[in-house]
């Protein structure tokens, strides 16, 4: 009986995970195992700069197939189009793949973007990074950035011009080889959840300020563009006091050093031996020729009478700071009694303010990866678009989770084989994982960029671990104790004078700058994600 029950297991739990995914197909808007090739399916750019190869390829050590990133330093673009649009507005939906960095992710992407309809004005032949999109999710990391992306595409209703509205501190992305599935579940009353291998990593609200950079809602009020400083306006809090004199007796050209008039040679001192002597045991070669090489010298040695003497050669008295020095004479700070404060311009009502109760969300019409990596070996795998979140959890217990645990399994088994360097490379994974936790704590906000600098010099030495460890407890203790005791506040910057979606378009712009200018650092081209179609 037992036996028997024992084999008739597997087939009751392939029994019952069948009849989960049947009973979900009416939940289920797109779903793409990557069992069969994507040719055919999936449509590959025709723009020259994709010159990647997309491969459809076994996962390392699993009869798993899935979509390959086959080539480094390459970008890469392919969009599969649905069946029908995917409304955001009014009900739950559920974006979900998996993704396995098979070769690691030093410098590059591994994300998803969710376009519009093309009615916006892109073609499938023709996607690339200018494609306009909805949302785009999904792991990035290189240099400083080391972060799972939500970046939600909005129209602002009153003025038309699509905004990127980027998820504050959102999860980084896991720091190992394995399969891992990154799920992204909107709901109707404007709740946003982030989960990474089913474990919510972040949770947000699309109207609060708090979650998205710029948000939603942009500020009632904004900097006049117009208005201008007057030109007697004085910023000054402290002036020269215009009734100092300088003293009779400061002298500006006394020397900030004297020769020390009490200082004493020493006895013994040799003033006619030099430092140093000829060598006197070098002797000349038998092929030096004087008329090619010139005339030859012994090469010099340390005086040795010197070891034993206070010194040699000529004694000069050692100087020390003048007493009469003063420096450069400048009239004390005052009061400024014209001072008015640092000027800043009149607020005006924003043209651009808009209330909302939620996003006006466009559609997603397509699934698009267009990327630029430094590395190969990324695989993409069972991409799903669904209705209900528990559809999401049941492909992550039947599809992801056998997978992940036979990875972890056999990583156990590598690490007890390599015996104690195994077991330290063990730690060593645990503590960056920890580490990366600990980086997007977000009172550590501002700290972040060198935090992961830290962690990342630590994963390329890894025999610098115990170092990166004391250096941002260092970090920590360090912000702990301003807080308790107080520090010097930053000064407050001022936003500068234009409206909330040109604002925010320059912030979309400069984080491209900022992720240009580490692509550059690492060998690698820019690659850019917006679209303000």
């Amino acid at each position: 009986m037992g036996l028997s029950l024992r084999l008739a297991l597997p087939f009751f739990v392939a029994f019952v995970s069948f009849q989960q995914l049947s009973a979900s197909d009416d939940d289920t808007i797109f779903y793409d195992s990557f069992d069969e090739t994507f040719e055919g399916r999936w449509i590959v750019s025709d723009k020259d700069d994709y010159k990647g190869v997309w491969k459809h390829s076994m996962s390392e050590g699993h009869d798993d197939y899935g979509l390959l990133v086959s080539e480094k330093a390459r970008k890469y673009a392919i969009v599969k189009e649905l069946e029908k649009p995917v409304s955001l507005k009014d009900d739950t939906v559920v974006l979900q793949y998996e993704t396995r960095l098979q070769n690691g992710l030093e410098c590059g992407g591994a994300y998803i973007k969710y376009l519009r309809p093309q009615e916006a004005g892109w073609l499938a032949k023709e996607f690339n990074n200018e494609s306009p999109y909805s949302i785009m999710f999904g792991p990035d990391k290189c240099g400083a950035t080391n972060k799972v992306h939500f970046i939600l595409n909005h129209k602002n209703p009153r003025s038309g011009e699509f905004v990127e509205h980027h998820l504050k501190f959102p999860p980084s992305v896991p720091s190992d080889k394995l399969s891992h599935v990154y799920t992204a579940i909107i709901k109707p009353d404007n709740e946003l959840r982030i989960l990474i291998d089913g474990e919510e990593k972040k949770k947000a609200n699309f109207l609060s300020a708090e979650d998205f950079e710029p948000p939603l809602i942009p500020a009632k009020t904004i900097p006049d563009p117009d208005d201008k400083k007057p030109e007697d306006w004085d910023e000054r809090a402290k002036i020269p006091d215009p009734d100092a004199v300088k003293p009779d007796d400061w002298d500006e050209d006394a020397p900030l050093e004297i020769e020390d008039g009490d200082a004493v040679k020493p006895e013994g001192w040799l003033d006619d031996e030099p430092l140093e002597i000829d060598d006197p045991e070098a002797v000349k070669p038998d092929d030096w020729d004087d008329d090619e090489d010139g005339e030859w010298e012994a090469p010099k040695i340390d005086n040795p009478k010197c070891d034993t003497a206070p010194g040699c050669g000529e004694w000069k008295r050692p100087t020390i700071r003048n007493p009469a020095y003063k420096g450069k004479w400048h009239s004390p700070l005052i009061d400024n009694p014209n001072y008015k404060g640092i000027w800043k311009p009149q607020e005006i009502p924003n043209p651009n303010y808009v209330e909302l109760d939620k996003p006006d969300s466009e559609p997603i019409a397509a699934i698009g990866i267009e990327i630029w990596t430094m590395q190969d070996g990324i695989l993409f795998d069972n991409i799903l678009i669904a209705k209900d979140e528990k559809v999401a959890e049941s492909y992550r217990e039947t599809t992801w989770k056998p997978k992940f645990t036979a990875e972890k399994e056999k990583q156990k088994v590598e690490d007890e084989a390599a015996g104690s360097d195994g077991a330290l490379a063990g730690f060593q994974k645990k503590v960056f994982d920890f580490l990366y936790k600990i980086a997007d704590i977000p009172f550590l906000s501002s700290h972040k960029l060198k935090i992961l600098d830290i962690i990342e010099k630590g994963e390329k030495q890894p025999n610098l671990t115990i170092g990166v460890l004391v250096s941002i407890v260092v970090v920590i203790t360090t912000i702990l104790f301003k807080i308790i005791f107080g520090g010097k506040k930053p000064a407050k910057v001022e936003p500068k004078a234009s409206v909330a979606a040109e604002t925010s378009n320059k912030e979309g712009a400069s984080e491209e700058k900022e992720e240009e200018n580490e692509r550059e650092d690492t060998g690698a081209a820019p690659r850019r994600r917006r679209s303000e179609n």
